[in-house]
């Protein structure tokens, strides 16, 4: 496969920045590669991986609120 030309770069920046939003997380050094290991061995990648695991957990919240710590 041909790399993307600038034209093709630039339309697939513009369409990212139209509609998704981006979120930087930082993991203890080594985390990373175990959750890439498992998303991969669950057949997805990364992003879509953590994506499916925080919406997980907002349902069960949403069912099950957390506890109040105060």
């Amino acid at each position: 496969m041909a790399p993307a030309s600038k034209a093709q770069q630039k339309a697939v920046a513009k369409y990212m920045k139209a509609n998704y939003d981006e979120i930087k997380i930082r993991v203890s050094k080594g985390k990373k590669e175990t959750i890439t290991d498992y998303a991969q061995k669950q057949g997805k990648s990364l992003n879509g991986y953590i994506n499916e695991a925080i919406d997980a957990k907002i349902e069960r919240d949403k069912k099950e609120p957390p506890a109040d710590n105060s």
